[in-house]
């Protein structure tokens, strides 16, 4: 829909970023109009998970299967931001900016062994992001460390004129804190996450995790939000009524694509859309205008609306009787291959995909998905830190202190290792130097 068309403005995030003296790169791959969660919609064709390429993955495949073909072997990079997350995930770039409506930010970053970091709503301006669902994206930050994350938020956050959801209150810059005891946290552990899909893989990492913050002193509860099941349908109703509103702009109109149909406007209007859109965007348009119908509007909207307010409580209750920070898996399992993914139709996955990220988009929380460990596979997996509103530099300094403690694999690229191991041992040292 949108193919050539070249924006009038910057973003306030890139703006933002090109006033701090940011090279920008380019832009990356996604699902189209972000709506998916493996970034195999888009009109490019699938993003590649680096990690497809990496070594530690390549032996872990040489031992079981001989002779496959490359796109079996080829892993999605999660979505809907893939190509941001694998941008950096393949050392092109020290950091990538998504958006973040239901998880797109934490699903690639999980999957593509990264720190992906959605900001508290209101944080950071959204003026210049081509909205999906107004009342939930967040643009998000992909980096490989906590304080790169933190450099970036530092720039971006605050308030801008020109989106009226923005803070009031200025937002001074910080520098992380190093946390070197976690005795006053308390760490919450939400019992409705352990769903029956979800691999035991993940289970037995996040269960890890919990247990090497209870080992430095930290106290875990299991706690409870109870509204969580009803999370996801709430979140496709909210999700797609917004869409349709949203999508009403890419008419053919004003800019974009317009077809050559000149019979009438309404035939022009339909041809356009027919041609502009995929199936999974005339999907999601044609659901929300269903839900939107006057004679459904009171049964699915507003009822997806109440739903909502009592998703944001259950956090609110949480957060209020002295939980800290909340410790969740990111996705069910580590990256699948491309060709297992698109057995199921993109509804469905994006269903699964969601199932732990979008809840805290519809409560307007932070949250970060950290790589924790890599798979049996040699692929990475990630586990989800949620905060309380606005304690997004809390929320980052306990993320950096997990990070510190698990000290993630650097993903080994051999065709980049030969050319140039001395950046590779000096990786840890980049991000670092950054900083100063």
């Amino acid at each position: 829909m949108l193919k050539g068309y070249i924006p009038p403005f910057n973003a306030t995030v890139v703006q933002k970023l090109l006033d701090q003296g940011a090279l920008l790169m380019g832009k990356t791959n996604l699902d189209e109009f972000a709506m998916g969660s493996g970034s195999t919609d888009g009109v490019f064709g699938p993003v590649k998970n680096p990690w497809s390429y990496s070594k530690q993955y390549r032996e872990k495949r040489r031992q079981k299967a001989q002779g496959e073909s490359e796109a079996a072997d080829c892993l999605i990079a999660g979505g809907s931001s893939g190509g941001s997350a694998a941008a950096v995930s393949a050392f092109t770039c020290f950091a990538a900016l998504g958006s973040d409506t239901g998880g797109s930010t934490r699903n690639p970053a999980a999957h593509c062994g990264l720190v992906g970091f959605k900001p508290s709503y209101g944080l950071v301006s959204r003026h210049g992001l081509i909205p999906l669902v107004n009342s939930m994206d967040v643009p998000g930050i992909l980096t490989r460390c906590v304080d790169d994350t933190a450099i970036v938020l530092g720039v971006l956050a605050g308030h801008d004129p020109k989106d009226s959801t923005t803070v009031q209150d200025p937002v001074k810059p910080f520098m992380l804190p190093s946390l070197t005891d976690v005795n006053k946290l308390c760490i919450g552990i939400p019992k409705e996450y352990l769903v029956p899909e979800l691999s035991s893989e993940v289970r037995s990492l996040w269960s890890k995790a919990a247990g090497l913050f209870e080992s430095a002193g930290a106290k875990v509860i299991e706690v409870s939000l109870p509204h969580t099941s009803y999370s996801i349908v709430c979140y496709h109703v909210l999700c797609t009524s917004e869409v349709a509103s949203n999508m009403a702009r890419f008419d053919g109109l004003e800019y974009g694509h317009r077809c050559d149909i000149n019979v009438s406007t309404e035939a022009m209007y339909a041809a356009t859309r027919r041609e502009g859109f995929n199936d999974v965007v005339r999907g999601r348009i044609l659901s929300g205008n269903f839900f939107l119908l006057k004679e459904n509007y009171e049964n699915y909207f507003v009822k997806a609306q109440k739903v909502r307010r009592l998703i944001a409580n259950d956090f609110v209750n949480i957060f209020n009787s002295g939980v800290d920070i909340l410790l969740t898996p990111t996705t069910l399992s580590e990256a699948v291959p491309y060709l297992e993914f698109i057995k199921e139709d993109n509804r469905t996955r994006s269903a699964q995909g969601d199932i732990f990220t979008q809840a805290v988009n519809m409560a307007g929380l932070p949250a970060v998905s950290m790589p924790a460990a890599l798979s049996h596979q040699g692929l990475p997996i990630g586990l989800q830190f949620i905060g309380r509103a606005f304690c997004d530099q809390k929320l980052l300094t306990v993320a950096k202190w997990f990070e510190k403690q698990v000290q993630f694999p650097v993903i080994q690229l051999p065709e980049l290792m030969d050319g140039c191991s001395s950046v590779f041992e000096n990786e840890k040292l980049a991000s670092v130097s950054l900083k100063h």
